[in-house]
């Protein structure tokens, strides 16, 4: 029985003890300000990390020439950077490692009513539900979707920005596999608040209320969320809306009592829109005066008793 030795050289050696140890970052095409370990076997000045510069190359002594990296896996950069070097007759025979050490060229970021923005990178398969889960889930004001924004070359060469509207009912309640899209890195991804619709006047909680679902929010709905009429409240309400496309403001009158009595169709509301339920002053008035009246006679039958009382 044979033992057989394998006796390493010292460069050997140093090379084995410098190299970087192996990246557990998922491999896929460089790009640029990619940070990569380069190991060259048997040839210790020359392992080092290297980012990748922003027209997509790497520079490294001795080499007179840029290596091409941009859209490169690191298996073919290890080719790239091997026949360089036979090139240049630094290395007969070279054996180059390349491994990723971080990534820079895919970056997403995640804004708007989200609870905690945020920008990482499109590391291995990354959904639109993973980058909404960096971002801590979707704030209480979000709106009904999500916008994607994506740079794509143009028909003349140059980035054209194209947007793509995600429903969120979609993404998140139904669980559509189609709409949770695949991350590549360089997307915006951008949450808008919820519009709101204004409800003031005689109701029993007026406020700010947020527009879930612009194509079924109504009066009716907006007074159950204000919790319905309080006393004294008028047959006609309006609405005040601002046109978007020429800035000017129209006052809408509805006939709200017979809304309320099921006459008149429900009228639908749009987003930034004013509910105004007016006082019924003529009602008012009149229970003011018959609580006066009331009053009036009450003092005066007590008075009369106590001076019948006196006598």
């Amino acid at each position: 029985m044979f033992a057989c030795w394998i006796v390493l050289s010292a460069a050997a050696m140093a090379a084995w003890a410098q190299a970087p140890g192996p990246s557990n970052l998922p491999v896929q095409k460089l790009g640029p300000h990619d940070l990569i370990a380069l190991t060259v076997y048997g040839a210790p000045e020359l392992n080092r990390t290297v980012r990748v510069s922003a027209e997509g190359g790497i520079r490294l002594p001795m080499i007179r020439k840029l290596i091409p990296a941009e859209g490169l896996l690191p298996e073919q950069l290890e080719s790239s950077i091997a026949e360089a070097l036979r090139i240049e007759q630094l290395l007969v025979d070279p054996v180059v490692t390349v491994n990723i050490v971080e990534y820079f060229s895919r970056p997403i970021s995640v804004a708007g009513a989200v609870r905690k923005p945020v920008s990482f990178q499109a590391v291995g398969a990354t959904t639109l539900l993973d980058a909404i889960a960096r971002a801590e889930g979707l704030a209480q004001d979000s709106g009904p979707e999500i916008l994607v924004t994506r740079q794509q070359p143009g028909p003349d060469g140059r980035p054209v920005s194209l947007i793509q509207r995600i429903p969120v009912k979609g993404l998140i309640d139904a669980a559509d596999p189609d709409v949770n899209i695949r991350l590549y890195g360089g997307e915006e991804i951008r949450v808008p608040e919820a519009g709101r619709i204004f409800v003031v006047g005689n109701v029993r909680k007026p406020g700010a209320y947020p527009v879930e679902d612009a194509a079924d929010t109504t009066v009716l709905k907006m007074l159950a969320l204000s919790e319905g009429l309080a006393p004294f409240a008028g047959k006609q309400a309006y609405i005040f809306r601002r046109e978007a496309s020429t800035g000017s403001k129209n006052e809408i009158p509805i006939e709200l009592r017979r809304i309320m009595d099921r006459k008149t169709p429900d009228v639908p509301l749009q987003t930034n829109d004013i509910l105004y339920i007016p006082d019924n002053r003529a009602q008012r008035l009149g229970l003011t005066a018959l609580e006066r009246i009331l009053a009036f006679g009450t003092a005066t039958a007590s008075g009369v008793l106590v001076y019948g009382t006196v006598r």
